[in-house]
């Protein structure tokens, strides 16, 4: 393994770019004073989630998902900002933009990484390990932000090797080397084992990599199922033949909200719908997505959680289509005053804006909906999110929205 010069990119074409601490790092790159600082980004009281946190404050044992009040116990000097994930997905835009400028074999995973097959960029731009570092470079030199590379003969090898490396860092394990930085690797770093796959294998003694790669796959599979029996097995020898692929759609993309408590209030959960619809939309049109399907989801106090979809005559990335189609569906459910905890709207069957024609109406006006909406866009890009919401969007409680 090594970090070093291009000769060790030997049997290496595959590269995974990890943002580091993508959307608080954002916020710092916003807010400067900020930096070296604890800053947590995700949402706040009793039922707030942590989305992002930067490393000053992973040192006290803050991490993703983690609830914000427990984040602010471990670390109370933190900063915790609301996320603006307008702003995240259009510097995603432009890091994924210069990734295709190297290579068209780019294959998104979410906002924040990606893999790249750069084996016909060497000519160009030199190895893999010379084209990782330059990629670091131009995305701290354009966005302001870090981030880390993994370079391989593998996706999962890459991907190991770039978590590695954080924060800022590049790692290179050459095929030959693969097996001396996999196996001392704890099984939970395969792909496909989560929590109860681990338990298992930990009750059978395997703590590492090399402990379940020296298993007979029989017994793995006899452990954990056929299927995920032979995949272990073969991820443990470093095994994976997938190949890079370009362009991945995007399927899905939405928001929810737990509230402080629960609510039973109907005009309290459209306003939220509202909110979410809107939400939703803007991220529709911050990535070049229109929705063929609208989905609500809501779990009740006792956590039961439903969902319910409507496919819509004509795709969308309008927020008051989304709303619409989203009350409506929670107003069919016909509750009496149910204690609500969460609400969420999710935007699916995502298809690019550019490859579907808009339906014209009869007598519609030139300008409508949409175009205020991406006005709205406009300012909230040069003034900051929230700019221009709806007017029920103003206040809450008697206090202006978030």
């Amino acid at each position: 393994m090594s970090s070093g010069s291009s000769s060790r990119a030997a049997g290496c074409t595959v590269l995974h770019v990890d943002m580091d601490a993508f959307f608080a790092s954002v916020e710092v790159r916003r807010r400067p004073e900020l930096a070296g600082t604890p800053v947590i980004v995700g949402g706040a009281g009793n039922r707030g989630v942590v989305t992002s946190a930067t490393y000053e404050a992973r040192r006290y044992g803050v991490h993703a998902a983690m609830p914000t009040s427990r984040a602010l116990r471990l670390c109370p000097t933190a900063t915790v900002l609301p996320g603006d994930v307008a702003l995240y997905a259009e510097v995603s835009r432009s890091v994924m933009a210069l990734f295709r400028s190297i290579t068209p074999l780019v294959e998104p995973l979410s906002l924040d990484e990606a893999f790249l097959d750069v084996s016909g960029a060497g000519r160009r731009l030199g190895d893999a390990v010379a084209i990782g570092e330059y990629l670091r470079a131009r995305v701290f030199d354009e966005q302001g932000i870090t981030c880390s590379v993994g370079v391989a003969g593998t996706k999962f090898v890459a991907k190991l090797a770039s978590t590695a490396a954080k924060p800022d860092g590049l790692l290179v394990v050459r095929p030959a080397e693969v097996m001396a930085f996999l196996h001392p690797l704890p099984v939970g770093a395969l792909w496909g084992v989560g929590a109860k796959t681990e338990e298992v294998l930990l009750r059978l003694g395997l703590r590492t990599v090399g402990d379940l790669a020296h298993v007979p796959v029989r017994t793995l599979q006899r452990a954990v199922g056929p299927a995920a029996g032979a995949h272990l097995h073969e991820l443990s020898w470093g095994r994976d033949p997938r190949r890079v692929v370009p362009d991945e759609p995007e399927r899905s993309t939405g928001h929810e909200e737990t509230f402080g408590t629960d609510v039973d209030d109907p005009a309290v959960i459209h306003r939220e719908l509202l909110r979410l619809s809107e939400r939703t939309a803007g991220r529709l049109r911050s990535g070049g997505w229109l929705a063929r399907t609208v989905t609500i989801k809501v779990r009740f106090a006792d956590f039961t959680t439903i969902t319910r979809s409507r496919t819509l005559d004509v795709a969308t990335d309008v927020g008051q289509d989304v709303y619409d189609t989203a009350r409506a569906l929670f107003d069919a459910l016909g509750l009496d005053r149910a204690r609500i905890r969460l609400i969420g709207v999710r935007a699916e069957r995502l298809v690019r804006a550019g490859s579907t024609p808009r339906q014209l109406e009869l007598g519609a006006r030139e300008h409508g909906r949409r175009e205020a909406e991406l006005a709205a866009d406009r300012a909230a890009r040069r003034f900051g999110a929230g700019a221009v919401r709806p007017a029920t969007l103003l206040r809450r409680d008697g206090q202006r929205a978030p």
